[in-house]
């Protein structure tokens, strides 16, 4: 897959809750190509999360097209294995395992793949670097700053090499000057690592620093705007 071609393409996707009352997604359609860094954005309840949840095979939809690196997600029953190697997932509150080291947490994708413990320890040690962490692997994640958890979370993401990451609200819990610094490494490395980068925000701020918005309002994508 080259530069030039879609990693997502989404076509008319639906999802509804409680028995069809709650209508998440109502019809969206989005393409995003490889290596792309977008943001998406509306208010609460809009289906920004829904819809970031379907890229990353977390829910399944009602209906429509769905496919992520070649993957047509209507369709595979290999979720698990789509997940661990295409995807690297950032989340608002971390997801870390308290009573892991730093390296461990790193290591934890990883177990999905064919690596032995040096390969392993190799990998996480080279992204805790990236990350200015490489001072502070055998701590654990309880006695680290908001915005280290994040840095972990970050090279947890990015271990098994995924084609795309997807972050939802991963300033959200931060305040704005550590927000910022979490920004600019995932653009960063965004940049080094050729990642498709898919994030979720309600901060304007944030949202801009994408080179495209997305605005989901409704569970439809309303607007799509180049930004650079």
């Amino acid at each position: 897959m080259n530069n030039t071609e879609n990693v997502i393409e989404i076509k008319n996707l639906k999802k509804s809750y409680d028995h069809g009352n709650i209508k998440a997604l109502n019809g969206i359609d989005l393409t995003v190509k490889k290596g792309e860094f977008i943001s998406i954005m509306g208010p609460s309840g809009a289906g920004k999360s829904t819809l970031l949840n379907m890229i990353g095979a977390l829910d399944t939809a009602d209906e429509g097209i769905i496919k992520v690196a070649g993957i047509d997600l209507m369709k595979t029953k290999k979720l698990n294995q789509f997940r661990s190697q295409e995807i690297g997932f950032v989340f608002q509150m971390h997801n870390l395992i308290p009573n892991l080291s730093v390296i461990e947490n790193v290591e934890i994708p990883m177990y999905e793949t064919n690596a032995n413990s040096s390969e392993m320890r190799e990998r996480a040690l080279e992204l805790l670097k990236s990350v200015n962490l490489e001072k502070k692997i055998e701590q654990k994640p309880t006695k680290l700053s908001g915005g280290e958890r994040q840095r972990v979370a970050i090279a947890r993401a990015l271990v098994n090499h995924p084609s795309i990451i997807l972050a939802d609200e991963p300033t959200g819990s931060l305040d704005s000057k550590t927000g910022e610094v979490i920004l600019n490494l995932l653009k960063e490395l965004h940049t080094q690592e050729n990642v498709t980068l898919v994030m979720v925000t309600h901060e304007p701020y944030v949202g801009n620093m994408a080179e495209r918005l997305v605005t989901v309002l409704d569970g439809k994508c309303k607007t799509d705007e180049k930004l650079r």
